[in-house]
């Protein structure tokens, strides 16, 4: 009796950038979420909101009818429904996130629902309100929180005299054992786990530590 055997392919999880600005650090930091996330049973990709390019979301339907219209919202669901899972990397602007990162969240709706989402926040105090904030929003996408979401911190010391990295290896080498540690459970949730992923089971596992300052970083 001949036996079927099957291929099972690694995941694809997408790193979003999630800052537009011209001297971003950002980009900086997906490479190094991406260097420290890197197994051999994972597909990693960076997915950069600067090239990508979306204007403010200007689609006529509401996103969860999926009458788009738009070329570059049709382009847009493409490429994020080639994606099992994903891996939010921003800034903290003023306790909050980027504008280019939540319109490009927006744009689209079942195309982001089910799938499980880190989210990799830096800032002065680790962005801690801003990874708060957005949990809220994946929640509401009906995304799959998972519980490796390391705070960032960054102090002027790792800077050069054009505001990059000195050296983001060194910058972040304690955070690079938790986020090994973490990706390997980045895989589709069981429906009883969406199910039991309520908002305010989701937000305990953040640090209860806020700071006291707003801050806008790179």
């Amino acid at each position: 009796m001949a036996t079927i055997t099957e291929t099972k392919l690694n995941p694809r999880i997408g790193i979003v950038v999630g800052s537009n600005r011209p001297t971003r650090v950002c980009r900086t930091v997906a490479e190094w979420v991406k260097r420290a996330m890197q197994r051999d049973d994972l597909n990693l990709d960076l997915i950069d909101l600067a090239e990508i390019g979306l204007p403010f979301l200007d689609e006529p339907k509401v996103p969860a009818h999926h009458l788009y219209q738009n070329d570059h919202t049709k382009a847009w669901s493409r490429t994020i429904s080639g994606y099992e899972g994903f891996v939010l990397v921003f800034p903290q602007y003023n306790w909050g996130y980027p504008a280019v990162l939540k319109n490009a969240l927006d744009y689209l709706y079942d195309e982001w629902a089910r799938k499980p989402v880190s989210i990799v926040c830096y800032g002065s105090h680790g962005g801690f309100q801003a990874t708060l904030a957005m949990k809220l929003v994946t929640q509401g996408l009906h995304m799959y929180n998972m519980s490796t979401n390391p705070p960032l911190d960054i102090e002027d010391e790792m800077f050069d005299e054009h505001d990059q990295f000195k050296n983001v290896e060194v910058a972040f080498s304690r955070y690079k054992q938790p986020m090994q540690a973490g990706c390997g459970g980045v895989r589709r949730p069981s429906e009883r786990e969406i199910a039991s992923s309520t908002t305010s089971k989701n937000l305990s596992s953040l640090d209860s530590s806020t700071g006291d300052e707003a801050q806008e970083e790179n």
